[in-house]
C-alpha cells in the first residue's frame, strides 16, 4: 500500500505523503527550495486561519463565496487558526520574496481539510478549491503583507508590550525604594559626584517608559492593512467593498482595530511601517544593553569589583571554579539585544528591496522582525522576574564608596573657586587623604564650613 497520494494540478500529478493536508503546489515548493531549518514561527502560520476565515466571510457576505462552502471552510481555517495544522506547514523562510508558497500552502490545507469535513478524500480539490475559494478576491502580493501586520501587532501587543510595562514597573519599584541611597555617580567610568539610586534606576524605568511608547506610535500604520489590492495594488477580482468587510472580520478575531490602507500600493510594494518598528526595537535593544551592562558591572564581584548591587542567585556557576556566581540573566539580555541589532540591519535591507510595485523580501523581513520581537520578549521577562525583582543593595559598599570620594569637594566651588577645589582633590589623591582632611590641611576652610557645605545629601539636586 501506498504511503502517498497522487494530485493533480494545472502542471500535472504531484505525488504527497497521503496523511499531509498540504497540496501539490506546496510539494513542488518542498522540491524546489527544500526543507530548510528556519521555519516561520507559530504565530504567523496560526495567523493564515484567521485570515482565511475573514477573507471567507467577507467573500460570503460579498456574495461571491456559495454559502455551502463557508462552513466547512470557516471549520477548517478555525482549525488553523487555533493550532491544529501546524506541523503541515513544511516550508521554510527560503521562499520566493512574496511569500506565496506559504499562502499557497494555506490554502491548500484549508480546502483539503474543508472537503475532508464535507466527506471527501485529501487532494480532490472539490467542492473546496485552494484557488478558487480559500484565495477569493485575494492574492499572495496582499495576502503575505496582510499576515505581516497581523502578526507584528500580535506579537508586539500580546508579548512585548507586557513584558516592558512589566519591567518598567519593576524599574520604578526600585527606582521609588531606594529614592534615599546615595551612591557614586560616574562618568567617563571614573568617580562623580553623589546622586541616588532611585535617580539611576529612575533613568532606567524612563528608558523602558519611552521604549513602549515607541511601540505604541508606530501601531496607527501597523493597523492599515493592504487586503483587497490583489496582485499589484488595483483590486483586480476582488468584489467593492472586499477590503472593508475583510478588516471588519479580522478586527473582531483578534481585538485589534484594523482598517483597510487606502493605498495598497504602499502597503504591498513597501514596508516601511515594518522596518520602523524594526528601529523601535533596535532602539530598545541599545536601551536594554545599558541596563543589562550597568547592572553587570555594579553587581561584578564579589571582593575585587564594584560590587554595589547583589544580583540574585540563579543556581548556576562555573565548570572549573567551584560556587562561582555569574550575572547570566543580564548576560543574556545583553546577548539577544545584540540579536535584535543584527536583525534590523537585514530587515532594513529586506525594507530597501521593494522593486516597482512589490516588495520581494517579505519573508526574511518577517521572519527576523518576530525573532527580534520573541528574544525580547523572552529576555525581558526572565530578566525582570529572575534578576530585578530580587536584586539588592550593597549598602555598607556604597557607603564606603561615598565617605572615600575625592568629588564630593566639588560642592566647594561656589565658596571657593574651582582651581582651590583642584588643589584640594589633588593633595588627597596624592597623600591617601579625605577632601576634608585635605583642604584644613591647606588652610583654606574651617571643618565647620566644611560639614556645612559638602553634605552628600543634598548634592543628589539642583541649589
Amino acid at each position: 500500500m501506498s504511503n502517498n497520494r497522487i494530485e493533480m494540478d494545472s502542471f500535472g500529478p504531484v505525488a504527497i505523503p497521503a496523511d499531509r493536508y498540504w497540496g501539490a503546489q506546496t510539494q513542488r515548493a518542498l522540491a524546489v527550495f527544500g526543507a530548510g531549518r528556519e521555519m516561520f514561527p507559530q504565530c504567523l502560520v496560526r495567523a493564515w486561519g484567521q485570515h482565511k476565515l475573514a477573507a471567507a466571510l467577507a467573500n460570503f457576505q460579498l456574495g461571491v463565496l456559495p454559502e455551502q462552502l463557508l462552513g466547512p471552510i470557516v471549520q477548517a481555517a478555525t482549525e488553523l487558526a487555533e493550532g491544529r495544522f501546524d506541523a503541515h506547514f513544511p516550508l521554510s523562510v527560503w521562499q520566493t520574496g512574496s511569500g506565496t508558497q506559504t499562502n499557497m500552502n494555506a490554502n491548500e490545507v484549508i480546502a483539503n481539510r474543508a472537503n475532508q469535513i464535507l466527506g471527501c478524500e485529501l487532494g480532490t480539490r472539490s467542492p473546496v478549491h485552494p484557488n478558487d475559494h480559500v484565495n477569493r478576491s485575494q492574492s499572495s502580493n496582499d495576502s503575505f503583507p496582510t499576515i505581516m501586520h497581523l502578526t507584528t501587532v500580535g506579537e508586539l501587543t500580546g508579548r512585548l508590550l507586557p513584558a516592558m510595562e512589566q519591567l518598567r514597573d519593576e524599574l520604578q519599584n526600585k527606582a521609588d525604594e531606594w529614592a534615599d541611597v546615595l551612591k557614586i555617580g560616574r562618568t567617563h567610568l571614573m568617580d562623580a559626584v553623589p546622586m541616588t539610586q532611585g535617580q539611576a534606576f529612575g533613568a532606567f524605568a524612563h528608558q523602558a517608559a519611552h521604549g513602549i511608547d515607541r511601540i505604541k506610535a508606530c501601531m496607527p500604520r501597523l493597523l492599515l492593512l493592504p487586503q483587497g489590492g490583489t496582485a499589484v495594488g488595483t483590486g483586480l477580482n476582488t468584489p467593492v467593498g472586499f477590503d472593508s468587510k475583510f478588516c471588519e472580520h479580522i478586527s473582531v478575531l483578534t481585538g485589534q482595530p484594523f482598517a483597510p490602507n487606502p493605498c495598497k500600493f504602499e502597503g504591498m510594494g513597501t514596508h516601511d511601517a515594518l522596518v520602523e518598528v524594526s528601529g523601535v526595537l533596535n532602539v530598545i535593544a541599545v536601551s536594554l544593553t545599558k541596563l543589562a551592562n550597568d547592572v553587570r558591572l555594579l553587581g561584578s564581584g564579589p571582593r575585587c569589583g564594584f560590587g554595589e548591587l547583589l544580583i540574585p542567585d540563579d543556581g548556576l556557576t562555573s565548570s572549573i571554579m567551584p560556587g562561582k556566581r555569574n550575572p547570566t540573566i543580564a548576560e543574556v539580555l545583553a546577548q539577544a539585544a545584540m540579536q535584535v541589532i543584527g536583525n534590523h540591519s537585514t530587515i532594513t535591507m529586506a525594507g530597501a528591496s521593494s522593486l516597482f510595485e512589490l516588495n520581494v523580501a517579505k519573508p526574511v523581513l518577517i521572519s527576523n522582525l518576530l525573532q527580534s520581537i520573541d528574544v525580547l520578549s523572552h529576555s525581558v521577562t526572565i530578566f525582570t522576574e529572575k534578576l530585578l525583582k530580587d536584586l539588592d543593595l550593597d549598602r555598607e559598599k556604597l557607603q564606603s564608596n561615598i565617605d572615600h570620594s575625592l568629588l564630593i569637594a566639588t560642592a566647594l566651588n561656589p565658596l571657593l573657586g574651582y582651581d582651590v577645589v583642584a588643589q584640594i582633590t589633588r593633595k588627597a589623591a596624592a597623600e591617601g587623604v579625605s577632601p576634608k582632611a585635605a583642604a584644613l590641611a591647606l588652610g583654606v576652610i574651617t571643618e565647620q564650613e566644611y560639614d556645612e557645605q559638602v553634605r552628600p545629601g543634598i548634592m543628589v539636586r539642583p541649589g
